[in-house]
């Protein structure tokens, strides 16, 4: 199989959040991706449908969607994530506040992910981009 072998819960908490956020980011866009492929739509519009809903402010809504059915140790991972202090400042473009929320986001889903905790993954995926879809984002 093409991808690593998953890690303990207790490995992936080790992580630097920023580790798990840039772990994260790449999973929401697969996410997000393979949504959209099954559209089949144009590529144009996958792409631009893509940016729209893989950016700080998007990823911020998502996460106040699910974030009352996190447990307690999602929302520590979220809040770890938040927390942390990436060596650049947020882009020009996003929102300070979403920016840090969205980081939160992406660590969520990349400890998820690496800890193949794919059931949780998708009922957050799901959670959000069904409601997404509902204000035709995606």
């Amino acid at each position: 199989m093409f991808l690593a072998q998953g890690m303990n819960e207790r490995e992936a908490l080790l992580l630097n959040p920023l580790q798990l956020a840039y772990m994260g980011d790449s999973v929401w866009e697969m996410i997000v991706r393979s949504r959209l492929i099954q559209q089949r739509k144009n590529v144009h519009h996958m792409h631009d449908a893509c940016v729209e809903a893989v950016n700080a402010g998007a990823q911020a809504r998502g996460l106040a969607i699910i974030r009352p059915e996190l447990t307690e140790q999602e929302r520590a991972i979220v809040q770890r994530g938040r927390n942390a202090h990436p060596k650049h400042p947020s882009p020009k473009n996003q929102n300070p506040g979403d920016y840090a929320e969205a980081t939160g986001f992406e660590a969520l889903l990349g400890y998820l992910f690496l800890t193949d905790n794919y059931l949780r993954l998708r009922k957050f995926a799901g959670m959000i981009l069904d409601h997404e879809e509902g204000e035709q984002v995606i």
